[in-house]
């Protein structure tokens, strides 16, 4: 798209041109991904006592095929903290498990129920779908406020928790207000689409050049719906016929006018007659707080008094109108956009017809100056309604009805999709390791009649992610152990699932882990986010304040994506920067003092128990001999010393077993 970086990092393909295919017979192929989904029986297995669920009996059919076995099963110790992670994004004693010294007090399946019911496993799942959505907490000043942008994350966090239905889920993210029976108090769920990137539009410049800007974010918006719930990359299409799926010029801007149809807005989340005196009260506020701005400007000494008067006023206001606080949700409204020039025929105005909707003419070559015939708004060609053609936009905008569409007459490919990236999430390789690309640019299944099989029941499950989950991590698949040396010579991609992977943890995972261990975790939900660099900020670092213009350096370094733009999957790195972070970032060295000073002052019968203490506490099992005898011969007649207590527990953070799961 615009940036080579942003597609190499983000895994957007490159067109191959941005000029108009020429006219051709070519048949584009037709994606495996838009075929319905195909439900088979699994194959037989010789090893007949080592599947659990049907998954393994796919697994273990194409590791057979290829000469390979499973690898052992973990032990206990190592599926708990596992599951901790993968479930809440907690260590175990943190996500309500006890496996403490290695010897869990509740078998897997208990753990699995518990972890689900877990208010912690929806702010876990909230925040990968977070990267899918380009959340932010905090946009440029000269944009429309944020500051209560946490409603749309505190919704999806308590979706999750609900376990509301995914096709529930895509329409309450769409169209949440055409459903009656949801109220203002819902309108955050479509933060999704109320918190799109903007880009900056100097009005001063000509109709010409702001056109393209305005479709540039009818392209991103295009863009991120498209990705997100269904895998393709029909922004592809906007220049030219896509090169690769079978997605036209006229797919793309049948598309593209939903989003030229609405406004993005910040809307009252209380009911209409409580917001009307509330509104009022703000604009007679607005206005008195532009006569302070104006009287400050001016350079005489006597106005002192005038400024103190207005904002007594505007105290009084305050403070006699009920609900004037009301939090206003990230929205959007129906209203179709025009670029026009502006009245005084100096520069340009954006004209938004209140309730009205727009069918958008072809762009040739993508250039919003050069129209051609217009294309009515629906939904993509490659997926006819039951009609035989493409379900036709004609309520509004046209949200509901591409909610709809992508739920049913997509919905081999929209469950096909989010199976996949839940299962990424589980196993660090999706079963199309292309989470965000379906089309034929994408990688091919590793096991097409799994994730058909898995999709399929997915949906008749009621497209329910608790269920998905529980089906996943009660497989011998994902229990296997990491330690599988053959497996790792025959198939070190794990292209077969052979073994589980060894996994870095993810930023947010690894600070909550230090804070945890240090004892100043702070686990309340929801809220307004806080500065992550705050020295009292002991939130999890779901609540930690995301900004799309000035990300900050330590979520930078971390591999945190950009919220600025779609994000399937995060690239890991390992930097110098994230190593000088763990030795001497504020951070680090105070919850290294915490901890030193915790086990210094700790109840351990000698200096032994102590470091058994700390390993427990921070990696649920008993040091070894090495261990021990390491951590005795670095405290040597210094077991006294803060400072000594402080570095010790400075290297145990760091280590290695804080940033992997096994």
């Amino acid at each position: 798209m615009r940036l080579l970086s942003v597609i190499l990092l983000t895994g957007l393909p490159l067109c191959i041109s941005v000029a108009a295919r020429a006219a051709t017979d070519e048949v584009m192929p037709t994606p495996w991904s838009f075929q319905p989904l195909q439900k088979t029986e699994p194959p037989p297995v010789k090893n007949t006592a080592w599947p659990r669920n049907r998954i393994d009996h796919y697994i273990l059919g194409r590791m057979e095929s290829a000469g390979l076995k499973p690898a052992a099963p973990a032990d206990a110790r190592t599926l708990l903290r596992r599951l901790a992670y993968d479930l809440t994004g907690l260590p175990p004693a943190q996500a309500g498990l006890e496996a403490g010294n290695g010897i869990p007090t509740e078998d897997i399946p208990a753990a699995i129920t518990r972890l689900l019911a877990s208010a912690h496993y929806g702010e876990r799942w909230a925040r990968h779908w977070l990267d899918l959505a380009r959340y932010t907490d905090r946009v440029p000043t000269w944009l429309t406020t944020t500051k209560s942008s946490y409603l749309y994350r505190d919704w999806v966090v308590k979706a999750f928790n609900e376990d509301m239905p995914y096709d529930r889920f895509i329409l309450r993210q769409l169209a949440t207000d055409y459903l009656p029976e949801y109220g203002p108090q819902e309108l955050p769920a479509l933060g999704f689409l109320g918190l799109s990137p903007s880009y900056f539009k100097e009005l001063q410049l000509p109709p010409d050049i702001i056109k393209t800007t305005v479709a540039d974010e009818w392209e991103e918006h295009v863009d991120a719906v498209s990705r997100t719930f269904l895998g393709l990359t029909v922004a592809c299409a906007r220049c030219h016929d896509h090169k690769s799926d079978p997605i036209s010029a006229e797919d793309y801007y049948a598309l593209a006018g939903v989003f030229a149809s609405v406004k993005k807005t910040e809307r009252p989340t209380m009911d209409e007659e409580l917001w009307a005196p509330v509104a009022v009260a703000r604009e007679k506020v607005a206005a008195l707080e532009k006569e302070i701005t104006d009287l400050k400007k001016k350079k005489q000494k006597d106005l002192a008094a005038q400024i103190a008067e207005r904002q007594k006023e505007i105290t009084a206001i305050q403070g006699r109108t009920p609900h004037y606080n009301v939090p206003m949700a990230n929205a959007v409204e129906e209203a179709a956009l025009y670029v026009v020039e502006a009245d005084n025929k100096k520069g340009t105005k954006l004209d938004y017809k209140t309730g009205m909707a727009r069918d958008l003419e072809l762009h040739k070559r993508g250039n919003p100056n050069d129209v051609g015939q217009v294309v009515p708004r629906r939904f993509l060609s490659a997926f006819p309604s039951k009609t035989g053609s493409p379900r036709l936009f004609t309520q509004g905008s046209g949200r509901l009805e591409l909610a709809q569409a992508l739920i049913e007459d997509a919905a081999p490919l929209t469950a096909r999709v989010i199976v996949n990236r839940v299962w990424k999430h589980h196993f660090g390789r999706g079963l199309v390791d292309t989470p965000s690309e379906f089309g034929n640019l994408g990688e091919a299944p590793s096991h097409p009649e799994l994730l058909d099989d898995l999709s399929a029941r997915f949906i008749e499950r009621g497209w329910s992610f608790k269920w998905l989950h529980r089906e996943i991590l009660s497989s011998a698949t994902w229990q296997q152990s990491s330690l599988a040396p053959e497996s790792e010579q025959r198939d070190p991609e794990n292209k077969f699932f052979s073994r589980m992977p060894r996994r870095r943890l993810d930023w947010e995972s690894w600070r909550d882990a230090i804070l945890s261990a240090s004892g100043r975790l702070d686990l309340s939900l929801g809220g307004p986010a806080l500065d992550i660099s705050a020295p009292d900020n002991g939130r999890r670092s779901l609540y930690g304040a995301s900004d799309r213009q000035d990300m900050h350096p330590m979520l930078r370094i971390h591999d945190v994506p950009d919220p600025g733009s779609h994000s399937p999957w995060r690239v890991e790195t390992i930097t110098p920067l994230q190593g000088l972070f763990a030795l001497n970032s504020p951070f680090m060295l105070e919850q290294a003092d915490v901890l030193g000073g915790v086990l210094l002052n700790s109840n351990a019968a000698n200096l032994e128990a102590r470091i058994g203490q700390v390993y427990t506490r921070l990696y649920q099992r008993s040091p070894n001999r090495l261990e021990k005898a390491a951590a005795l011969r670095f405290f040597q007649g210094r077991e006294t010393d803060p400072a000594v207590w402080s570095q010790y527990a400075q290297a145990l953070l760091a280590g290695n077993e804080m940033q992997f799961v096994d």
